[in-house]
């Protein structure tokens, strides 16, 4: 048998008050006496009522939904920063809606699309790069835009991005001071503007000490991309003695084709560093040298923007990683 919905007019009738006093029992700051809302509290909690959040934001076009496009959402980095924006969109009173995406910027539209067809207030896309045309249609439904680790800005959005390439120097230089004489670099073939940017600072710091290195990428971002590109690095002639690693992942895999398939030591015959500080990086197996995505900050700046009176200006912020020194280089 089909239950039938507790509605705010049956709690209206069971208080003994209007339609409208329910109405403004539930919305904070609206002006209704103590002595009415605790006999609406009263009725909606022994009829087990719920606001209707969402057919109440459809009324007021502020539906309190977040978009968070993203792919490869199982990847340990993405996993922490989708934990922290939703914890941010919770504490601010709204709701991510999760959609899962390609790396592609199709699918990003598409999903902007599919994000514009369900109201929702704003979203955050953590992949892809969205057209112009698609972004303008956005800002003109009322979305906010929010764009994590992009390479270009777009008006009336914030784009949020972190200082790749200043990490990517900074990578070199530890691995010259810990005493490697032939550095390399390790990644993937996603060419994300994060990767791209960690490459670019690396190869420049070389370059401007005037010091040759290697590079390796193939496949997606993941371990077993670590361990392809380790094992290829490791079996050069002239064998790297001191690899950076576009992510923790990445850096993972090197670590084991190192110890595993060419029984080197970590540090003592090959200094290694990561990307990301992900969960994994900190166990004793790895004890990776690596730099700290700035996770909670990127979600607070996420979150902060779409609180703030939208215009249709081009904003960014950028942020710092932090190198976090463990056991995978050496001292």
């Amino acid at each position: 048998m089909k239950r039938h919905q507790v509605s705010a007019r049956d709690v209206a009738e069971l208080a003994g008050v209007s339609r409208a006093a329910v109405s403004r029992a539930f919305t904070p700051g609206a002006s209704v006496s103590p002595e009415t809302r605790a006999k609406v509290f009263a009725a909606a909690e022994k009829l087990g009522y719920q606001v209707n959040n969402l057919a109440r934001g459809l009324l007021t076009s502020r539906t309190g939904i977040v978009a968070l496009i993203a792919a490869e959402i199982q990847t340990p980095y993405r996993a922490s920063l989708l934990a922290a924006l939703s914890g941010r969109l919770q504490a601010a009173g709204k709701v991510g809606m999760l959609i899962n995406t390609d790396r592609s910027d199709e699918s990003v539209a598409q999903a902007l699309r599919q994000a514009i067809s369900y109201r929702t207030e704003a979203a955050i896309v953590l992949s892809g790069m969205p057209d112009v045309s698609l972004a303008e249609t956005c800002l003109r439904n009322g979305m906010r835009l929010v764009l994590i680790n992009r390479e270009e800005e777009r008006p009336g959005a914030l784009r949020v991005r972190v200082d790749d390439t200043t990490a990517g120097r900074q990578a070199f230089a530890s691995l010259v001071a810990a005493g490697c004489r032939r550095p390399a670099f390790a990644s993937s073939k996603a060419g994300t503007p994060s990767l791209e940017d960690r490459g670019r600072g690396f190869r420049a710091a070389a370059a401007e000490a005037g010091v040759d290195i290697v590079e390796e990428a193939c496949g997606m971002t993941s371990y077993r991309t670590g361990l392809d590109v380790g094992t290829r690095l490791l079996t050069r002639p002239e064998r790297p003695d001191g690899i950076f690693c576009a992510t923790d992942l990445i850096a993972c895999g090197v670590a084991d084709a190192a110890r595993r398939r060419f029984k080197l030591r970590v540090p003592e015959d090959l200094s290694v560093i990561g990307f990301d500080d992900i969960e994994q990086a900190s166990w004793e197996s790895y004890n990776l040298t690596t730099f700290r995505q700035p996770v909670e900050e990127i979600a607070e700046a996420a979150v902060d923007y779409l609180e703030e009176v939208p215009d249709d200006k081009p904003h960014t912020v950028t942020l710092a990683s932090r190198l976090i020194w463990r056991g995978s280089i050496r001292a």
